[in-house]
């Protein structure tokens, strides 16, 4: 289970960087606040340029936020985090249904 750290500075790069006309595709810049060990703050930019960068862009079109706890067991199975939204473990603000659309970039 990777941290949230690993994740926006190697596994989502790397997903990017492998297939960028998919992540063009999900077409929209999201905002991630990680709290706890191994958390932080990172913008992803899913849209003409795509990539991580670290901190907040001030651009973004829908912020989640969730411990770094959660982001490890949601890492670990992708297709928990309608769960863990439902149960408010994940709190989604701005645009939520563009949270939908991650999973093909994140995982």
């Amino acid at each position: 289970m990777p941290d949230a750290q690993t994740s926006f500075t190697d596994t989502i790069p790397t997903n990017i960087a492998r297939d960028p006309e998919k992540a063009r595709a999900v077409g929209a810049i999201y905002l991630f606040r990680i709290t706890g060990e191994g958390g932080g703050v990172w913008t992803v930019d899913l849209k003409d340029a795509p990539g991580v960068t670290e901190g907040d862009a001030g651009n973004a079109e829908c912020t989640i936020e969730c411990t770094s706890e959660t982001w490890r067991r949601m890492s670990d199975q992708p297709a928990s985090a309608m769960q863990f939204f439902f149960q408010g473990e994940i709190q989604v603000t701005g645009n939520a249904m563009l949270a939908m659309k991650l999973q093909s970039v994140i995982a």
